[in-house]
């Protein structure tokens, strides 16, 4: 059945191969059911429901993967969109985290319609390779900030930002429980970094829980003493196995209202959703089917249409259950690497996250200094698309270093994206190089010019 489903032998792959294929793209990714609830927990979502939310989401995309595509590639709520929808969306924005929903619900109807057609891949071929690669570093930057102010490691100060103080914290008093994360925290970075060089399995889920487990040692031994009140709860979780919270608080909790008062805002925000995701979920697939050998001899990903049409649907399902935008994880390429090369690799890891729902105490006891750590080394992972931008031609290096340095120093993706694009326009028309536009360039840069001038 299961050859006749996935095509194993054609695929030069075995059961045995997929089975721990999945199992470690899961363990590598796994680190997202602690981090999807702390980042969009700060809106005043429900953390239990964002979990339970994440999990089904994550398994029905992946699932989804496999029947579309039988691509090995997993899916879940996409980091750097979550830090939008949580950070800018509801935080500098101001907005509810029902209009965030609304957009991301939109945003993933819209992408169920163009994964029907060929608009996504001809999106993809209008943008350069040079702000492509540029997103995906300026979110590497922005989820590395976010990793450290979660951690407390920079803090508000008279420069704006600035590290935190220990000499502070000790004469303060709160050492013991604000400074002893912060510590804890900058071990865990040279931890997982660690991991990452020894090429260890699950080094993101492995440095969380090393992170994690230092804490309870400190908790135990007095070290940690905690203060809820001011935001530091006790790291030993309250048990082990329960039944999966309700997705109740979330499930299709929509703002249409919002739409019709706030046209202008709305479309700028399902915007910015729309133009992350392509790049994210379009750049993850040609990156692992490269190291998987599952380009063709013109560089295309048969059943690509099939892929995009599953985060698609995971995006729409995951807004109605209560969670940000799904996107196809980098980390499957950990899987890859194990050999898995057809959606059993995907319903396998599918698997694992159905079955971590009825772990949520574990998963949701995980501090936010343990899970900062693996925001900061994937902002890492991502910063290494740099080396493929070509510095020595700086009518397009120019633009894509605006973009970079906006994302992380504005503290909004959508800013880096748009001045991108607008600078990339305007830079080659006044340097004669208007050729090397494409006219949807055109079109999306006086888009993001009526976005300043009018909303």
């Amino acid at each position: 059945m299961l050859e006749k489903l996935f095509h194993l032998k054609e695929k030069n792959t075995n059961v045995k191969t997929e089975v721990i294929a999945g199992l470690t793209t899961f363990m590598t990714m796994a680190y997202i059911l602690a981090v999807n609830p702390n980042i969009l927990g700060v809106t005043g979502m429900d953390t239990g429901a964002i979990f339970t939310a994440t999990a089904l989401a994550s398994a029905i995309a992946s699932f989804c993967m496999a029947l579309f595509a039988n691509l090995p590639f997993v899916l879940s709520a996409g980091m750097g969109l979550n830090a939008y929808f949580a950070y800018t969306v509801c935080g500098l924005m101001g907005y509810s985290w029902q209009v965030a929903l609304t957009a991301v619900l939109v945003e993933g109807l819209i992408f169920i319609l163009l994964s029907l057609t060929n608009v996504r891949e001809a999106i993809f071929n209008a943008i350069p390779q040079s702000l492509k690669v540029a997103v995906s570093v300026g979110i590497g930057l922005f989820i590395c900030f976010i990793g450290l102010q979660n951690a407390h490691i920079v803090v508000d100060s008279a420069t704006l930002v600035g590290m935190f103080s220990f000499s502070g914290s000790l004469a303060a008093g709160t050492f013991n429980s604000e400074g002893i994360t912060v510590l804890l925290a900058l071990i865990g970075i040279l931890v997982t970094a660690f991991l990452v060089i020894k090429n260890v399995k699950g080094n993101m889920l492995l440095g969380i829980l090393i992170t994690w487990g230092l804490g309870i040692i400190c908790q135990l031994t007095g070290l940690y003493v905690p203060n809820p009140d001011a935001g530091f709860y006790s790291l030993i979780p309250s048990g082990i196995v329960s039944m999966p919270a309700s997705v109740g608080s979330t499930f299709f909790k929509f703002d249409f209202a919002f739409i019709g008062s706030h046209i202008g805002d709305f479309i700028s925000i399902v915007f910015a959703f729309l133009f992350v995701d392509i790049f994210d979920t379009l750049g993850t697939l040609i990156g692992c089917a490269a190291k998987a050998d599952l380009l063709d001899e013109e560089g295309k990903l048969p059943g690509i249409k099939g892929a995009l049409l599953a985060d698609a649907i995971g995006t729409t399902c995951g807004a109605m259950l209560g969670t940000s935008t799904i996107t196809t994880f980098v980390e499957s390429s950990s899987g890859v690497a194990e050999g898995g090369r057809t959606g059993l690799t995907a319903v396998v890891s599918g698997l694992f996250f159905i079955l971590a729902l009825f772990f949520s105490p574990l998963f949701l006891a995980i501090p936010s200094f343990a899970t900062a750590p693996a925001l900061i080394v994937v902002g890492f992972l991502m910063m290494q698309q740099v080396t493929k931008l070509d510095w020595n031609d700086l009518t397009s290096a120019i633009p894509a270093f605006i973009c970079i340095f906006a994302m992380p120093f504005m503290y909004s993706i959508s800013e880096g994206i748009a001045l991108g694009i607008i600078s990339h326009v305007i830079l080659h028309l006044c340097t004669g190089k208007a050729k090397n536009v494409t006219p949807l360039m055109y079109v999306l840069a006086v888009v993001f010019v009526l976005k300043y001038v009018i909303l």
